[in-house]
């Protein structure tokens, strides 16, 4: 309740763009699912294998992870709002060209086009939420901007398995497509409001002088260790979450059906931890120790997870708090990339930390792949608790005298 009432003292326009921006978000997140629950429906149609359709994903992270951080820079060049919507567009047109053409290598090609809208959303929305919400309340809609993604990935293989269900695969990316022109004429129908364009205190010559900073901002020590926690998080949470089930199987011959229970149970908890995380933030403002503590907590009960044979009740009770636990740092996880950043320099700076998502998401699956391949299911956890806990070192060590906001 005191997180919805403080988002309500924000002005009308500041809200509504405030919502575009999370809508946008959780269009990317639900493009980055599109293929998964299609994806035999799709390799069918085409007649290939499944390393040839995959190559679908990688042409799409890897134009991603090359391109963002110099979509970062256009962002505070240009303004973020007008690249995020030529993001949004450009997703968007590539569903649909997906869909409309029967051609595998038009497929693949419209991937990448995804890839370089997919650009967009991380540099231009952290740039819009930082100039255009009140720095008291900035956590909270951190928040509010990590749920949506979250709430896109959550109802994307539902609603897309719906569509195929009625019109086929092809069907369901028009569909997709549809629902982010839908969100894209929203953003270019509101004006972006003008009375927060600069942080409160800063003269538009530290903005010059910091959008000058170019390269040699990104090598900095404290944007460098940004990188590495988000590149360690998206390791843990990638590899946790795809190996669960499987990983519990084998490890403690948990049936699938309690595993993927507790699957939902760290997801589900993970998004609310999210928004207890932004209240959280808001009030105590000691980001580095929200950060440390939630991570250590996941650690822990992953670590239990992995070394003791638990009855089903507990493991899902457990996997929840782990994934609640974490969820909860987000929010000051991404105030701590912001209190290292100069006005002027907030997409740069947002889009390369956040080229941490495409590293750890490629790293993540050969490494615990390996492990199970080599009958180490207990690695899984065991890996992911020591992951965690390397990202409160990072956090503690390297973090500790940065500003609280």
């Amino acid at each position: 309740m005191t997180q919805l009432t403080s988002v309500r003292t924000i002005s009308s326009a500041e809200s509504r763009l405030i919502t575009g921006v999370c809508a946008a978000h959780m269009m990317s997140h639900y493009y980055m699912l599109v293929l998964a629950p299609l994806l035999a429906f799709v390799r069918a149609d085409f007649n290939v294998s499944y390393t040839q359709l995959a190559l679908a994903l990688t042409v799409f992270n890897v134009v991603s992870g090359v391109l963002q951080t110099p979509v970062g820079f256009l962002v505070d060049r240009v303004g973020a709002r007008v690249v995020l919507i030529a993001g949004l567009a450009l997703s968007s047109a590539a569903f649909a060209i997906a869909g409309l053409f029967d051609s595998y290598w038009i497929f693949i090609a419209m991937y990448g086009v995804a890839g370089l809208g997919n650009t967009a959303y991380h540099p231009a929305d952290y740039s819009l939420l930082s100039h255009h919400s009140p720095s008291e309340r900035l956590s909270q809609v951190f928040s509010f901007h990590t749920f949506a993604g979250m709430l896109g990935s959550a109802i994307a293989p539902v609603t897309l398995l719906t569509m195929q269900n009625y019109f086929g695969w092809r069907g369901a990316y028009l569909g997709a497509a549809l629902l982010g022109f839908v969100v894209l004429a929203a953003l270019i129908a509101q004006p972006e409001p003008v009375a927060m364009l600069r942080p409160a205190g800063k003269s538009s010559k530290g903005a010059s002088h910091a959008a000058g900073t170019g390269w040699r901002l990104l090598l900095t020590p404290a944007i460098l260790l940004n990188l590495a926690f988000f590149t360690l998080t998206a390791i843990m949470g990638n590899g946790l979450n795809t190996y669960l089930v499987v990983a519990l199987g084998a490890l403690h011959a948990t049936p699938p059906a309690i595993a993927n229970i507790a699957l939902t149970s760290l997801l589900t908890m993970n998004a609310i931890g999210v928004l207890a995380g932004g209240v959280l933030a808001s009030r105590m403002r000691q980001h580095v120790l929200i950060a440390a503590s939630g991570l250590t907590i996941g650690g822990f009960m992953t670590a239990l997870i992995g070394l003791v044979a638990l009855p089903s009740a507990v493991l899902i009770v457990l996997t929840g708090v782990s994934g609640f636990a974490v969820g909860t740092t987000y929010p000051s996880r991404d105030m701590l990339v912001r209190a290292v950043t100069p006005p002027g320099a907030y997409g740069r700076v947002f889009g390369f930390v956040s080229t941490g998502f495409n590293i750890g998401a490629s790293i993540a699956p050969i490494v615990y792949g390996m492990l199970m391949d080599h009958g180490q299911p207990r690695g899984i956890f065991l890996l992911s608790a020591a992951v965690s806990l390397i990202c409160v070192s990072t956090v503690t060590f390297g973090f500790s005298g940065r500003v609280k906001e």
